[in-house]
């Protein structure tokens, strides 16, 4: 170990909160450097934990025993989506995942028991047959609890756990999204997050603990730790805990505010900013690293051999495996989600595939595994790496998932002890930006609790909360859970006072006080992305609530609910108290615990929290870290407000820049109406409205002859990120007549339009009837449209007459049931 490495860990977070680190963002002038990394500038680490002989035997016997086919299989990770038991069993698949939309049987909201039964089918298509016997692994997005099981316990995302800078709540947290995720017979969870957030205009800041690296070194370890228990204890990697993944390698937060987009930082700022918590979990024992989407100077992460294996495999010693993001491989230079040889090459030890083509990957990967592009070595080290990690997981000895010890325990999902875990993570998490006197509350007072969010489950948890965006996901989906309205009246009602819910904010008596929960709806990547940090730039309702209780001389207590720091200066102006809750989970209770006294008129929890994140004061602050030249925020990083360390906070600025630029909506006609400045340009076509499930919320098109409409953007934008996934261009239909003969659907760029044929799509759903559209973004770029520059996301098309509704027309992710993007042979 060099001097560098046996600094402590402490010691090492820190050193990264105090010390000074490299300019953090690439400044325009700069010419970035080469996207190959050079070892020798990285740490040593003192990986753990150790090999076990015993281990190492018992690996080396399986890999002499298992064919090319077998080994090709275990490099692949299938979405449940795309790969029935059955199939498990025809071709050796390793691991499964259970993509952010995807549950057993289809069910999104599927019981507990249903994903243990399905992990047993997986499991048992995996050990049937000849040849060596390796179970299967299924790997899920545990990552605020087992935040995809109807019942589970949610905790605060990341952003917000930042803020409570509580290294033994972090392991708490860890220790029982485990125990909630095991109970439902799966082995592996894809957390935590270590990215190291520079601009908060990302739909993942969330997922962020802070833009500092020294917080994420300091929570990283404890983190493992919980998932997976201590190396060297009995209790790793026990039947109780989980594989768990470090992700996403590596500068995953230094995009520029776009999600899967390109970090340009020299060498030494990916090192001493992003490399971050990585160091503490290799030291913890994390047992997978997935790469990042992301690219680092112009180069895809899943195929840079420089980090991936020259840094952080050999350098750091990492010796689990690496694990592909959802298709990131085909985003590799060469590569499609079929074929990408590189990746493998580079040091990637496993995809991670969802779609119908799985096979195709498959049989790709076997032809070069067998005529060398893949080098006999490379594979054996990647399945070497693989089978270390599932013996060391005991899967090979613990049976089926129902048999293993904690499988089954449903009540260890939302057990009273790991609600109240959640619970104190609410309280500790909350920061109190502003108080101008009037917390904490009287529980004998009058209040009235207003804005939609504050009875909305869905709201509170964010993204990822039983579906992957977590979009309206009903309160019925979280029945153990507690809405903040909820915690709320159940504290005032044991007070004494009174608590009335009016989500308009509308009554009939003046309340003594009003609670106003408001804030971001949930969102993850891509949907999450925005150009700038003004709070909700096309609605104003929220602010023109909160000054509705201020001309009524009502006090007024904000409690806002986001991802990320955003510009409210006008809404905390017309607050007497503001509290930035961010996304505090299943636990709505934990925060009035904080806002109300106790009868004896002292407050029973002080606010804990502080800012992990910088706090903007205008709306063009995106890139807004302690670090960089002229840092000027609003709220410094470290700031937050107590009872017992008040603050004053005076009038703020409520001035808009001129010129902001505006986001590029996903939805392009939603509830009958379009986005603000777009129009819907018509050629050969009468149009009326209709409803479908509101009055007036779809628009009828009568063709009567050859025609055109065309969903028109006020300027250029660019969707060539979502078109490298598998994003679609999705919209809802009802033929009123016989369908033309010739129907498609188009999207401009450039001046040209980009066309596939939908007419037989239509036609099968019948007259009369509702159906639902999909066309992935990616068979628009496929047939040469510019997705950098799309000026109208869907043009429909006929070449005779026709009758059509349609309402919905947006992006989104989706199970697409078209062929070849549309062609209809």
């Amino acid at each position: 170990m060099t001097a560098v490495s046996r600094i402590s860990l402490a010691a090492l977070a820190v050193g990264l909160l105090a010390a000074p680190l490299a300019a953090q963002n690439q400044q325009p002038d700069q010419q970035p450097a080469a996207s190959i990394a050079h070892p020798d500038l990285w740490p040593k680490v003192n990986a753990q934990p150790r090999r076990d002989p015993a281990v190492e035997k018992r690996v080396e016997a399986l890999l002499a025993g298992m064919s090319v086919e077998d080994k090709v299989g275990q490099l692949m990770q299938v979405d449940i989506g795309s790969i029935t038991p059955a199939q498990v069993r025809e071709t050796r698949i390793g691991s499964v995942l259970n993509g952010g939309n995807s549950g057993p049987y289809d069910d999104e909201y599927a019981s507990p028991a249903k994903w243990l039964k399905l992990a047993d089918e997986y499991y048992d298509a995996s050990m049937a047959g000849s040849g060596p016997k390796i179970p299967i692994i299924w790997g899920t997005d545990s990552v605020h609890g087992n935040n995809n099981i109807v019942g589970a316990t949610l905790f605060p995302h990341n952003i917000g756990l930042g803020a409570a800078r509580d290294r033994d709540l972090i392991r708490e947290i860890g220790k029982v999204t485990a125990l909630e995720t095991a109970a439902a017979g799966l082995d592996w969870t894809f957390a935590p997050t270590l990215a190291v957030v520079q601009d908060d205009r990302w739909g993942r800041t969330y997922e962020s603990y802070s833009e500092e690296p020294g917080i994420a070194a300091d929570y990283a370890g404890a983190m493992i730790e919980g998932v997976q228990g201590k190396v060297g204890t009995k209790g790793f990697l026990a039947p109780d805990r989980l594989i768990a993944t470090t992700k996403h390698f590596l500068g995953d937060g230094g995009t520029g505010g776009r999600d899967q987009g390109d970090t340009r930082v020299s060498e030494e700022v990916l090192r001493d900013v992003h490399l971050g918590g990585y160091p503490a979990a290799i030291e913890a024992g994390t047992q997978s690293v997935m790469a990042s989407f992301s690219s680092w100077n112009g180069e895809k992460m899943s195929g840079n051999k420089s980090l991936l294996t020259d840094v952080l495999k050999d350098r750091m010693g990492f010796d689990g495996f690496v694990v592909g993001d959802w298709n990131s491989h085909g985003q590799v230079r060469g590569c499609s989600n079929e074929d990408c040889p590189q990746a493998i090459n580079a040091g990637l030890d496993m995809f991670m595939y969802s779609g119908p083509a799985w096979k195709t990957l498959y049989a790709n990967t076997l032809r070069e595994a067998k005529d060398g592009t893949i080098p006999a070595a490379r594979l054996d080290d990647a399945v070497r790496r693989i089978l270390r990690v599932k013996l060391r997981a005991g899967t090979f000895d613990r049976g089926r998932p129902s048999s293993r010890a904690f499988a089954g325990k449903f009540a260890n999902i939302a057990s009273p002890q790991n609600r109240a875990i959640a619970r104190r993570a609410v309280r500790e998490s909350m920061v109190l930006l502003k108080n101008g006197g009037v917390l904490p509350l009287k529980p004998t007072a009058n209040v009235l609790v207003a804005g939609a969010a504050a009875d909305s489950i869905s709201q509170q948890a964010g993204g990822w909360s039983i579906t992957w965006q977590g979009i309206d996901v009903p309160n019925s989906a979280f029945p153990n859970a507690q809405s903040i309205w909820k915690g709320i009246e159940e504290t005032v009602k044991a007070g004494g006072g009174t608590a009335t819910y009016a989500p308009d904010g509308q009554f009939a008596k003046k309340p003594d006080v009003a609670i106003v929960v408001f804030g971001e709806k949930p969102y993850a990547e891509f949907k999450g992305d925005i150009p700038n940090l003004e709070y909700s730039p096309g609605d104003k309702h929220d602010l023109e609530m909160l000054r509705k209780f201020k001309v009524a001389g009502i006090p007024v207590v904000a409690v806002f609910l986001s991802g990320r720091p955003l510009w409210v200066n006008a809404e905390m102006n017309a607050s007497d108290a503001f509290v930035a809750a961010f996304l505090p989970g299943s636990e709505g209770g934990g925060v009035s615990d904080v806002l109300f006294t106790a009868k004896d008129g002292k407050p029973k929890y002080d606010f804990h929290g502080k800012l992990s994140f910088s706090w903007p004061k205008r709306p063009d602050q995106y890139v807004l870290n302690r670090r960089d030249p002229n840092y000027d925020p609003l709220f410094a990083f470290g700031y937050g407000l107590t009872y017992a360390q008040p603050g004053k906070v005076g009038k703020l600025d409520e001035t808009r820049p001129a010129g902001l630029e505006q986001a590029s909506p996903t939805a392009f006609f939603e509830r009958g109406q379009i986005p603000p400045g777009w129009e819907i340009a018509a050629q050969g076509v009468r149009q009326s409205a209709v409803d479908h499930r509101a009055q007036e919320d779809a628009k009828r098109l009568t063709f009567t002859g050859a025609g055109t409409v065309s969903f028109v953007a006020p300027r250029p934008f660019d969707l060539s990120r979502e078109s490298n996934g598998e994003i679609s261009l999705v919209f809802e239909y009802r033929l009123e007549g016989p369908a033309a003969d010739m129907m498609t659907a188009g999207l401009q760029a450039d001046g040209k339009v980009v066309e596939v044929p939908i007419a037989r799509t239509l036609a099968a759903t019948g007259q009369g009837q509702w159906g639902r559209l999909a066309i992935p973004l990616k068979c628009f770029a496929a047939r040469g449209a510019d997705m950098t520059g799309v000026t109208a996301p869907l043009v429909l098309k006929t070449t005779g007459a026709a009758d059509i509704s349609f309402s919905d027309v947006k992006l989104d992710y989706v199970s697409v049931p078209m062929t070849q993007c549309g062609d209809e042979k």
